[in-house]
């Protein structure tokens, strides 16, 4: 099966309108950069995403949602994006909100196979409105689906031509776990190596999860709020 894939817009060609995508990060740390923009290229629209948050106003998935291609977002951080707050707050874009722990829960329950589970987190908040609870071991619990999509993308350190993906820092987040939950699993890597350069050990997702890959480029791997302290005086 080949897996490589010469461009990112080669890789989303067959993308359709109205699907449901994961797309993995961490703010503005470990974002699927190229595949981003081959999808705002292509114009794909009506999406629902499911990430951490949605970029900033001029990076990462604000590319799409600036160009309303957006229709819904399951995620748990507005973040810096001002387009995504005034979407949200004008009822532009269906939003879902969720802790954060427990989003990463449900994508892992859904490359896991398991189609929902009890938390404490939530419990007594609009986050369990409309939501089974149940008691458990004393504890009052929410009842949570699994999270699944048609496309999950994802950024990875090294990968090989099998589609073999590792991963680096703060990237770890959500990555690993959507590359699982996507029915098609598109990666793209900053290092493409061919088959047996890579440690087995060191491996993060096996490529039995991911169908494509592509080498990435021209990575701004920008910061999204960069805060500093002020230099001490010389002579103080």
């Amino acid at each position: 099966m080949k897996k490589v894939y010469a461009t990112a817009e080669e890789a989303v060609a067959d993308v359709s309108d109205g699907v449901t995508a994961m797309f993995g990060g961490f703010g503005l740390s470990g974002n699927p950069e190229n595949l981003i923009k081959a999808l705002h290229i292509k114009g794909v629209k009506d999406l629902t995403v499911i990430s951490n948050n949605c970029g900033t106003d001029d990076f990462g998935l604000g590319f799409l949602l600036k160009d309303r291609l957006i229709k819904k977002i399951i995620a748990s951080y507005v973040g810096e994006n001002k387009t995504f707050e005034r979407q949200m707050l004008a009822g532009e874009v269906e939003v879902e909100l969720n802790p954060q722990g427990t989003l990463a829960e449900r994508i892992r329950a859904g490359g896991a196979g398991i189609e929902a589970f009890y938390t404490p987190t939530g419990v007594g908040t609009v986050i369990a409105e409309g939501k089974e609870t149940r008691e458990i071991n004393g504890k009052m619990c929410v009842l949570e689906t699994a999270l699944r999509a048609d496309y999950a993308f994802v950024k990875a350190w090294k990968g090989d031509t099998a589609g073999n993906l590792i991963y680096r820092l703060t990237s770890r987040n959500f990555n690993p776990m959507m590359a699982t939950a996507g029915k098609i699993t598109i990666a793209e890597v900053e290092e493409l190596v061919e088959v047996g350069e890579l440690d087995p050990n060191d491996i993060h997702t096996p490529g039995i999860f991911v169908q494509r890959i592509i080498q990435g480029k021209d990575y701004q791997k920008p910061i999204e709020k960069r805060t500093t302290r002020p230099r001490p005086q010389e002579g103080a």
